[in-house]
């Protein structure tokens, strides 16, 4: 494929053009078995550090790595390494579904809430025509259901299977369950469905441009200004590897 993966803090992320992301995107599909698609911000990142949890396994598994933080840009930089392009999620989840369009493929939809949910659905059928919508279920559900989605999902075999807000698991829900499905690609963005169901508001360009959309989710959640924190972590680890010049 036409990426290259480095290590950031001993995190892989992959480097992936823009023009490249249709050739990329159709060679995932054409692989056998359950494969996973990952934005990854700087919060991820740090988490995924941990040798011994399943994130960080799930990272290295994944067919396809996408940075979502402008942190994680500069640090590549600073590292010396050669520099990802960094990704809007929204573009990003757009420029996808465009791709699966193009190629006759089809979607399956999980999460949200069922009003959101359909309104959803209805929205990417009217934008997205030639992609067929071979599913959907709602997020938050009861861990008893589980077992009927997972079977769903496998039945219909989609060529992508699009998570959203109320899948607990986030990233790790396809990773865990992999051995489950047979050849789908599944990939994880909490605002897809609240943003195709025009419930809520995608970040501007501008605002993500600048490196400035946690601005958003701190106005959402106030808590999350101790973010600050590992933020310093992450600045002390970027300093301490390229000092010491340890092979990230």
């Amino acid at each position: 494929m036409a990426i290259e993966r480095i290590k950031l803090l001993g995190v892989p992320v992959d480097v992936c053009n823009n023009e490249d992301l249709e050739n990329v995107i159709l060679e995932i599909i054409a692989k056998p078995g359950t494969k996973q698609i990952i934005f990854l911000s700087i919060w991820d990142l740090l988490k995924g550090r941990n040798q011994k949890k399943d994130f960080c396994q799930c990272l290295n598994a994944a067919d396809l790595i996408l940075p979502v933080s402008k942190s994680i840009i500069w640090g590549a930089k600073f590292l010396k390494k050669s520099v990802p392009v960094r990704y809007n999620p929204f573009n990003a989840v757009i420029n996808i579904l465009s791709i699966m369009e193009s190629h006759y493929k089809s979607l399956y939809l999980l999460g949200g809430h069922k009003k959101s949910l359909m309104q959803a659905e209805r929205n990417v059928r009217e934008t997205f025509p030639n992609l067929a919508i071979v599913g959907r279920y709602v997020g938050y559900y009861p861990r008893s259901i589980e077992p009927d989605i997972v079977q769903a999902i496998y039945k219909a075999s989609p060529s992508l299977v699009l998570l959203s807000e109320g899948i607990k698991e986030k990233n790790l829900w396809p990773y865990v369950r992999r051995n489950n499905f047979s050849q789908s690609i599944f990939l994880y963005y909490r605002e897809a469905v609240g943003i195709f169901s025009e419930r809520i508001k995608r970040v501007s360009e501008k605002t993500f441009d600048k490196g400035l959309e946690i601005w958003s989710e701190i106005v959402r959640n106030p808590l999350k200004l101790f973010l600050v924190f590992p933020f310093i972590r992450y600045i002390l680890l970027l300093v301490w590897y390229r000092i010491f010049k340890k092979s990230a």
